[in-house]
Parts: structure tokens; C-alpha cells; sequence
């Protein structure tokens, strides 16, 4: 797997949340029946890559939706014949975005997602919370609203939402097919800016690319 200058970092502090087990844990997601079910599909040898640009944000199969400002994530499976095994890796592809400029961006590690990872809904309900706990004060003849303090997410839901974003990553390793999960990228842009992007597939299977809707 690539490594990368932050990476011992990332790593060293999700492991704080996660155990060993737990970080080795990659599931990946349910394939969809077809190839065809995704925005674009291509053969690599015998093999089919199919995939679908998600975005900043993703659903979970549990149902959970979680954002990331930094990241792009695209789901991506791989079909094969019946009893086909594939050597998957996250370094078999990258992304070729067309936003500014044109750019290539290797598929990175899903530990390095966690630094920016967010839950939107547990953001509203502390909003709401803080909203109600404001109180006016009086200052100069003028009332002035006083905010509570920050709030930080428990180290306890980080963990779970960690624990939840790594097990639908693509995972790695000789596997059976058909295999699905999320591949990520480093793109802080605004999806709206993207005018092309196509992911590009690059493994023992062979070559592929594919062209993606943002």
C-alpha cells in the first residue's frame, strides 16, 4: 500500500479509536446486481470495473450519512466470471479530474479520510442543543447573545463513525468476485467546479478507464 508523509499520523491516532482487528476489517459494501446498475462499467481483461461518483458525502449500509470536505469517495465494484479471485488494491486506481486543470489523483488509504470525516446529523442535533442553551446578556445597554462553548464529538462516536467509514472502503487482498466498496480521493473543490472525471483502473486484472458523472 502507498504510504504517504502524513500517514504514520493518521495512523497512529485512529488507532487510538480503533483496535488492530478492527482496522484490518474492510468489508467493503454490498455489489449491485450488474455492472450496468452503475454510472459506467468497463472491461479490464475479464473482468468488468464498474463504478459511481459519490462525492463529498456517503451513505453507509447501515443507513449512516458522513461528509468529508477534503475527499471525493467513488463506488466502485469489480465483476468476474464464476469463481474469478482478483488481487485487489486501493494503488490500482486513480482518479483523472478536469476542475481548474486537469489532474490525476492516486486513490488514497481510508485512514487518511478520518482527520476531516463529519456526521451532519449529530452537527444538527448539537446545534439545536447549543441554540437553546444560548443566553442574552446585557452590556452597555446592549443585549448581546452568549454562545456555550464548542462541542467536541465524544472519542466514543468518532470511533463508531470511523469504525463505520472503514468497513465500506474497498477492500484488499485476493479476493472473490464480485467485490464492492469506496475509493477515495483528495479533492477539496466543490463537486459543481468538476467538469470531467474519469476513473482509471490500472491492476493484474489489466487496464480500464471509465467515465464518471460528477
Amino acid at each position: 500500500m502507498r504510504l504517504f508523509p502524513a500517514f504514520g499520523t493518521v495512523l497512529a491516532i485512529a488507532a487510538l479509536c480503533l483496535s488492530a482487528q478492527e482496522l484490518n476489517e474492510g468489508k467493503g459494501i454490498p455489489p449491485r446486481a450488474t455492472a450496468a446498475d452503475y454510472q459506467a462499467h468497463a472491461l479490464a481483461g475479464t473482468v468488468t470495473v464498474a463504478a459511481e461518483f459519490i462525492g463529498h458525502a456517503f451513505l453507509t449500509p447501515e443507513g449512516s450519512t458522513y461528509t468529508t470536505d477534503d475527499y471525493v469517495a467513488v463506488e466502485t465494484g469489480l465483476f468476474g466470471p464464476s469463481g474469478a479471485r482478483l488481487k485487489l488494491s486501493v494503488d490500482d486506481f486513480s482518479l483523472r479530474m478536469y476542475a481548474k486543470k486537469m489532474t490525476s489523483l492516486p486513490s488514497q488509504p481510508v485512514l487518511m479520510v478520518f482527520r476531516s470525516l463529519k456526521d451532519p446529523a449529530w452537527e444538527d442535533s448539537v446545534a439545536v442543543e447549543q441554540k437553546a442553551k444560548s443566553t442574552s446578556v446585557s452590556t452597555g445597554g446592549q443585549a448581546q447573545t452568549e454562545k456555550p462553548a464548542p462541542v467536541h464529538m465524544p472519542l466514543d462516536l468518532q470511533r463508531a463513525m470511523q469504525l463505520a467509514v472503514q468497513k465500506t472502503a474497498l477492500p484488499e487482498g485476493n479476493r472473490a468476485l464480485p467485490q464492492a466498496g469506496l475509493l477515495f480521493f483528495l479533492y477539496r473543490g466543490k463537486v459543481k467546479n468538476i467538469h470531467s472525471i474519469e476513473l482509471v483502473y490500472a491492476g493484474p486484472a489489466g487496464t480500464a478507464t471509465l467515465t464518471l458523472q460528477p
